[in-house]
């Protein structure tokens, strides 16, 4: 790729900037509103953004542009070759990294399968499948570590595979889904590639007759709040963090705009956590006051309970709920307290600017000290230093 242009240190206009990016999908006007808190906090920038879709060709007001730099979904080989041939900075925020000078910043599949997976497996399922995209690159990419941390528990994941006579976005494909379904041992807990697929699985389990959650869980990503409320049941998403890929391809932008070097490396941003939701409100365990006191500790965790409190609502022993519980999910009730506190603390600390005394009454913590000792031991690092890795810098 040619020397990027810099934009002169003696100039008071601020850099003119384009954005490539569709915003028909909450995952896209996330890494936008990611771009404009760096805007607002570092700018300012001139900014234009038309209209494009995702995959489109180059739009025609590209060729005629005078500006200072670019942030781009680059999709396919055409954007490619026409934002190469600008000698303009580049910053890309698609998983396919086509253009090789530039650096690349995408979701992390590895760690959406982590807490996919983490998600499924602590309410006791034992059977598993995928139902991607195999069209696409980071489709693939995700089932294969979604079936990957699996086979590290000694489970196995079916995958789907559309017939090739068959058309995406069908009926028909529907309809092949729910088959596929019908030939898996229940009860499944299933991990769609985005939710809009999550929904298409919902469809093809009440075809087949399928009881959601408990025959069938449905997982999906991108946690667009609007798609996961209107699917029947509300869908379970993992949260990604594409503020923080915005924030960061305009950060890495900025450096290339005033001359410094931004490696050309791919960056990929991990995911927040799980916001569950119907279609997974389930346990596939067989104890039913195991199942109990596990539901009762997810929905009230963060208001402040502790043990005592898990007791007077699954009555029976202390030692006996441990070791119950203990032998159904690995953990006690009390472990069980603070991974669901430690959780929602993560989740705060990245995409939220509240304060550390703020962020541990909302996750049950009678004091911010207790939370920090609680986070660094759960985690390694301390509260401070993880909303500086993974915060949208808001």
């Amino acid at each position: 790729m040619p020397k990027a242009r810099a934009v002169s240190k003696k100039s008071v206009s601020p850099p003119k900037v384009a954005l490539l990016v569709e915003t028909s999908n909450a995952y896209a006007r996330g890494m936008l509103a990611g771009v404009e808190d760096f805007i607002t906090a570092r700018g300012p920038w001139t900014v234009y953004l038309g209209e494009h879709g995702r995959g489109d060709r180059p739009p025609a007001w590209l060729e005629r542009w005078d500006g200072d730099g670019i942030i781009a979904r680059v999709e396919n080989e055409n954007i490619a070759r026409a934002l190469e041939s600008m000698r303009l900075p580049v910053v890309n925020l698609s998983f396919a990294p086509l253009i090789a000078a530039a650096p690349t910043f995408t979701t992390d599949n590895a760690g959406i399968a982590e807490l996919a997976a983490g998600h499924f497996l602590e309410r006791g399922f034992q059977n598993f499948a995928y139902c991607g995209r195999e069209e696409f690159a980071w489709s693939i990419d995700r089932g294969e570590a979604f079936a990957g941390r699996l086979a590290s528990a000694g489970k196995k994941c079916a995958v789907f595979s559309r017939p090739s006579r068959v058309a995406a976005d069908t009926d028909a494909e529907i309809e092949g889904i729910a088959s596929w379904l019908r030939t898996l041992p229940k009860p499944l807990a299933v991990l769609s590639c985005y939710d809009f697929r999550g929904q298409q699985v919902l469809d093809a389990c009440r075809r087949a007759g399928f009881s959601v959650p408990d025959e069938v869980a449905v997982l999906s990503v991108d946690n667009d709040e609007l798609v996961c409320a209107l699917s029947p049941p509300p869908l379970s998403s993992v949260i990604l963090n594409p503020r923080r890929s915005g924030w960061l391809a305009a950060e890495a932008l900025d450096l290339m705009m005033r001359g410094k070097r931004v490696p050309a490396v791919v960056t990929h941003v991990p995911p927040l956590g799980v916001a569950t939701r119907q279609s997974t409100d389930t346990m596939a365990v067989d104890d039913v006051q195991v199942a109990k006191a596990v539901r009762f500790i997810r929905e009230r965790a963060c208001s402040g309970i502790d043990v005592s409190d898990v007791l007077r609502a699954c009555p029976m022993s202390r030692r006996a709920l441990e070791q119950r519980m203990q032998a159904v999910i690995g953990r006690t009730p009390h472990a069980e307290i603070l991974r669901v506190q430690i959780a929602r603390a993560r989740q705060l600390l990245a995409a939220t600017s509240l304060s550390l005394l703020e962020v541990a009454d909302k996750c049950g913590f009678r004091h911010a000290e207790y939370l920090s000792v609680a986070f660094k031991r759960e985690t390694g690092v301390a509260p401070s230093e993880y909303r500086r890795e993974r915060g949208t810098g808001r």
